[in-house]
């Protein structure tokens, strides 16, 4: 029964779908003539639809876990359904009264219902299911893992994750028995080579900004091969990747988190003395910030319509340029610290060996034209329609380069744009970056948004420019917050001043080109005490 209401349902998108595509056509004027001349072909699309829907299981999918797998096949099934119509009708009444542009735009706007009707079941499970909003985590939230064995073990452990522990376990990838696995999905899961390539593997992940924790291995260690066990071996030595034999213990829920003396976990300690802090209830209550994510929806399916075309012609110069594929992805923490995988177009060469990683000499000069005019980033908007971020907020880091100091910035989700990059971008400090970042998700608005994004443009054009006033403003205000900024009076035993950032950021980051944060912040001045 289910089924079939979600293929009625279907069939009444794809309706509407034709004769919005009509009234598209003649410019937003509707008649009741046109709409008899457009009677036959409405009925052949629609008698075409129900097998083609079917063939491609469309009412078979579970839309609140919908994926980009899913809305490509919706893709190819509106395809199908137009090309069947549109020969049909030329055969009976050679289209009469149907304009040779009506298909294509009934095929628009065809997939574009059928997928936005998902996206948004797929959104609003998520919202139901996301629970209250914690404070944000920067690190330790979820432990990466890859699995070594393709059976019904590493089936039963997969489920088990999703049913038990999917906000502490992310399995990345397998690794399976034979060369024809790789590619293959299990449930969600790619299979991303063989045992004997592990090495490998964890190299190709850590370009991509995944940190591998854990290596559950679901088969005994006999049945791998000898290249195999050598290599498991050897990264459980030279590494502080724990190995995790499945057949001799299957522990999903225990904590794996290191303790401090206090028999504390690490990662809550650090979140104790993080400063500054942002009360998420005022933020929530601002009522920009329930609109924002609707604006951002509607603006990312006008973006990707308008900008398709751009978008694969650059994908064909990066092919041509730098061979398939064209897009590339690392993870990286969004909003309240959940990990995402953020697109780009590849603008680099791939790595000459294993140990090889992200380097300026790599990057093409195609490549540095899409940087330069921030083309690369075109794949994100797939993320903005997701709900994974934002047109304007703070530009989400690697892991490892976000400050648990700065752990504020993960309160809202992270921008393609942001204050930070129109004040300075790359020739900023990361402290000054996280400054402004938090500058900004205390004032957020509308005219604050729609400024940041004519700055990038203008930013684009004339090249990144530092902007010292604005750097300077950022650091005063973590010194004396506005309470309806959505901050939030800091625990007690935890020092809320800008001596204290400085001090905590210069203690994580030592040694790592950091420390410019007190002379980008010395020639600010001070800001005034409230009497």
């Amino acid at each position: 029964m289910h089924r079939i209401v979600l293929l009625s349902i279907d069939l009444v998108l794809v309706a509407i779908s034709t004769i919005t595509a009509l009234i598209l056509r003649d410019n937003l004027e509707i008649s009741s003539e046109r709409l008899l001349q457009l009677l036959p072909y409405l009925l052949l699309t629609l008698l075409a639809a129900p097998p083609v829907l079917l063939v491609a299981g469309l009412n078979r999918t579970l839309w609140r876990f919908s994926s980009l797998v899913d809305y490509l096949r919706v893709a190819l099934a509106v395809f199908v359904i137009v090309v069947l119509a549109t020969a049909v009708g030329f055969v009976f009444n050679r289209l009469e009264g149907v304009a040779r542009a009506l298909p294509i735009l009934q095929g628009l706007v065809m997939a574009f219902a059928l997928v936005t009707v998902r996206v948004a079941m797929r959104l609003r499970h998520a919202g139901r299911h996301r629970g209250p909003r914690a404070e944000p985590v920067v690190a330790g939230g979820q432990e990466a893992v890859l699995v070594v064995g393709l059976n019904a073990v590493t089936e039963l452990f997969l489920r088990s994750v999703e049913e038990f522990a999917g906000e502490q376990v992310n399995v990345v990838g397998l690794l399976g028995r034979h060369e024809r696995h790789r590619g293959r999905l299990l449930g969600r899961c790619p299979v991303l080579g063989m045992p004997e390539e592990i090495e490998k593997v964890l190299a190709e992940l850590e370009v991509h900004g995944v940190a591998i924790a854990r290596i559950v291995v679901t088969t005994s260690l006999d049945q791998l091969s000898p290249a195999a066990q050598e290599s498991l071996l050897h990264v459980e030595r030279t590494s502080d990747i724990e190995l995790d034999f499945i057949a001799e213990r299957v522990v999903l829920n225990r904590d794996r988190r290191p303790k401090n003396e206090d028999g504390e976990a690490k990662d809550q300690n650090l979140r104790a003395t993080a400063a500054p802090q942002i009360d998420l209830e005022v933020l929530a209550r601002r009522p920009y910030f329930r609109w924002k994510r609707t604006l951002d929806a509607l603006a990312a399916v006008v973006g990707i319509v308008c900008l398709a075309p751009i978008a694969l012609l650059i994908g064909l110069i990066v092919v041509i340029d730098l061979g398939p594929p064209p897009i590339f992805w690392q993870q990286r923490p969004g909003a309240m610290g959940r990990p995402f995988r953020l697109y780009k177009f590849r603008t680099m060469v791939s790595a000459h060996d294993q140990h090889a990683f992200a380097d300026v000499e790599r990057v093409s000069i195609i490549g540095r034209l899409l940087r330069r005019t921030r083309l690369d980033e075109l794949p994100q908007l797939y993320n903005i329609l997701v709900g994974e971020m934002s047109f304007v907020g703070p530009r989400p880091l690697l892991r490892d380069d976000q400050s648990v100091s700065f752990a504020a910035r993960l309160s809202v989700r992270p921008g393609l744009t942001g204050w930070a990059q129109i004040k300075g971008g790359r020739g900023l400090s990361a402290a000054d970056k996280a400054a402004l970042d938090i500058w900004y998700v205390r004032n957020a608005s509308l005219a604050l948004d729609l400024k940041i994004l004519c700055g990038t443009l203008r930013t684009i054009m004339l090249g990144e420019r530092s902007d010292h006033d604005a750097i300077c403003k950022a650091w005063q205000d973590l010194d004396n917050p506005s309470p309806s900024q959505g901050h939030s009076p800091p625990k007690k035993g935890v020092d809320d001043s800008n001596s204290h950032l400085r001090k905590e950021l210069a203690g994580t980051h030592e040694g790592v080109g950091y420390l410019a944060v007190a002379s980008a912040t010395s020639a600010c001045p001070p800001a005034r005490k409230p009497a």
